[in-house]
């Protein structure tokens, strides 16, 4: 689990039992001490709503509803109150009591009267509804007459929604015929007939409230009223402030506890990273930390092994480059300094084919100085790069002219394949060196009779540059290493293959300073191919790295083939 994750759940868990301690004081507190009349239950809210709608269905009106007001003040204890859609107040139970209206409570709901319609699934559900609307009316109109000549009556729901009146006890049948009422106007049954249309036949929720719609005009239905139950102003006791300390105390203890464990948890670790970063500065390369953590201290454990690793494997390369370069210099110099010795006995004569022999010596020495102060220069970001749009095949083809003495002297054929142009973003002599070093070491590994290929091509946004070889090959375990700086397949280093062991490496690192790649493929005594990909050619800028002059030149003098 993250830590962040970890830190988040042991507050949350800190907070949430902070808060349930606070909560349980308070219903305590308020259980003992806090009035019924600050505010409603939910249950009496809907049985004080219930009543006043059942007593609106079956009466057809608000009339008389003042009384069914105060006894439901009776019953629950609560102040209420009735307001109509314009502000009206229809009843108050303040002015019931002869008292000045306090301020309305803040739990306020409808009193909807309203039936809702049934729409039948099968059958002529448009028909339907306007009969729902006629006999609602008619219905509505026969209770309103009723109740104001003082009968009790009984509502009870009719197929379609709608409440049917009749006088309680069944008596009354007189009065029922004088109440009823004529039929709607023309132009009243004329509206119900163009709302109810424009539903569809089956759209049985158009068809409801069309219905409600049409029940609501003129003075017939019984508006919906706002209800508001308790008073605004009504005092609230105050808590008993010692609880409420004792318990601040123990959430602060609950926090503070926390907060430790946090503390520690993330200390102890950072500690350990101090300490072990403290002993790899003072020199010691094997000193790791416990990494097994799946959070971001575990994840920061492991980046700090890592870099462990990296600063003890590159003092591992800085010592196998010395002692790389001591034993490339070892043996020429000895060579040297052997025949110069004889020459001073004068147990070996002086003769041309010494001197061109230590000349040679000499020459190979220098070259494995200047390859290694180039490569140098080049990882340290020091070389100076002209990048222009340059074409590749024009290159290879310059690169072919330059090494077919050399190719034709080792008896092996240098050929060029290149349709056409081949644009890259490139430094033209440094990129020729690259295809040098390249060429160098294809000649050194072809034999007599066999053939070297220059290539290039552009593949999709790249310029693509291969040397192919029918040479001797690499072995697939060799692959891996064929650019770094001094190794060489022959696992005696003799020089009987010639080379430094450093043109690839520069390779590589000239290629990656132009922003590409290199890779390598061969199946051995089946020859190799190198390919090098650039990218395409941006707007012309300046030098990418600068030098000074004089170390530049050295820079360039240094250069040879590897």
């Amino acid at each position: 689990m993250s830590f962040r994750i970890r830190v988040f759940v042991m507050m949350a868990l800190v907070a949430l039992g902070a808060t349930g301690a606070t909560v349980a004081l308070t219903w305590w507190q308020a259980r003992d001490q806090v009035s019924e009349a600050a505010s409603a239950s939910q249950e009496t809210t809907e049985l004080i709503r219930g009543e006043l709608r059942e007593q609106a269905l079956r009466n057809g009106t608000w009339e008389g509803v003042d009384r069914t007001l105060a006894r439901l003040r009776g019953m629950t204890g609560q102040r209420l109150r009735l307001v109509d859609p314009y502000g009206a107040v229809v009843a108050d139970t303040d002015h019931m009591d002869r008292r000045l209206a306090r301020p309305p409570g803040s739990v306020a709901v409808f009193v909807d009267p309203l039936p809702e319609a049934v729409i039948p699934d099968r059958g002529d559900a448009r028909r339907a509804t306007l009969t729902a609307i006629d006999t609602y009316r008619t219905e509505t109109l026969l209770a309103a007459c009723l109740h104001r000549n003082g009968h009790e009556l009984v509502a009870s729901p009719g197929p379609d929604g709608v409440p049917r009146h009749s006088p309680a006890g069944g008596t009354g049948a007189g009065a029922v015929e004088a109440c009823r009422p004529g039929r709607p106007a023309p132009w009243q049954l004329a509206d119900d007939l163009a709302q109810v249309r424009q539903c569809g036949v089956a759209d049985s929720g158009c068809l409801r409230a069309a219905f409600r719609r049409q029940i609501t005009t003129g003075d017939v239905a019984p508006a919906p009223l706002l209800l508001t139950i308790g008073a605004g102003n009504e005092p609230v006791r105050t808590l008993d402030a010692g609880p409420v300390l004792l318990i601040t105390v123990v959430v602060a203890a609950l926090t503070t506890g926390g907060a430790l464990l946090i503390s520690r948890r993330v200390l102890r670790p950072i500690g350990t990273l101090t300490s072990a970063a403290r002993r790899l500065g003072g020199g010691d390369r094997d000193g790791r930390v416990p990494d097994a953590g799946r959070d971001e201290l575990g994840e920061l454990a492991r980046a700090f092994n890592q870099m462990a690793d990296s600063v003890r494997a590159a003092q591992d390369d800085q010592r196998r480059l010395i002692a790389d370069v001591a034993h490339e210099l070892r043996n020429p110099l000895a060579n040297v300094r052997g025949y110069l010795e004889a020459l001073q006995d004068g147990v070996v004569e002086p003769s041309a084919e010494l001197f061109a022999s230590l000349h040679e010596e000499v020459i190979l020495n220098q070259r494995i100085v200047g390859d290694l102060q180039e490569l140098a220069l080049a990882e340290a970001g020091a070389l100076i790069y002209h990048r222009v749009p340059t074409d590749l095949a024009e290159l290879i083809e310059t690169a072919r002219t330059a090494h077919r003495a050399a190719a034709d002297a080792a008896g092996v054929r240098l050929a060029v394949d290149a349709d056409g142009p081949v644009i890259a973003d490139a430094d033209p002599d440094r990129i020729r060196q690259v295809v040098g070093n390249l060429v160098g070491n294809a000649l050194r590994a072809t034999p007599a009779g066999g053939s070297i290929t220059l290539a290039a091509r552009a593949d999709g946004d790249d310029a693509v540059l291969r040397v192919t070889d029918t040479g001797t090959g690499i072995a697939a375990g060799h692959l891996p290493f064929v650019f770094d700086r001094l190794w060489r397949a022959d696992p005696s280093r003799g020089r009987g293959t010639g080379g430094s062991g450093l043109g690839l490496a520069i390779v590589r690192q000239i290629v990656r300073d132009h922003g590409g790649d290199v890779s390598a493929e061969s199946t051995e005594g089946a020859g190799a191919t190198f390919e090098i990909r650039l990218p395409p050619v941006t707007p012309r800028r300046s030098p990418s790295r600068a030098v000074a002059p004089a170390r530049d030149r050295r820079a360039r003098t240094a250069r040879r083939p590897g």
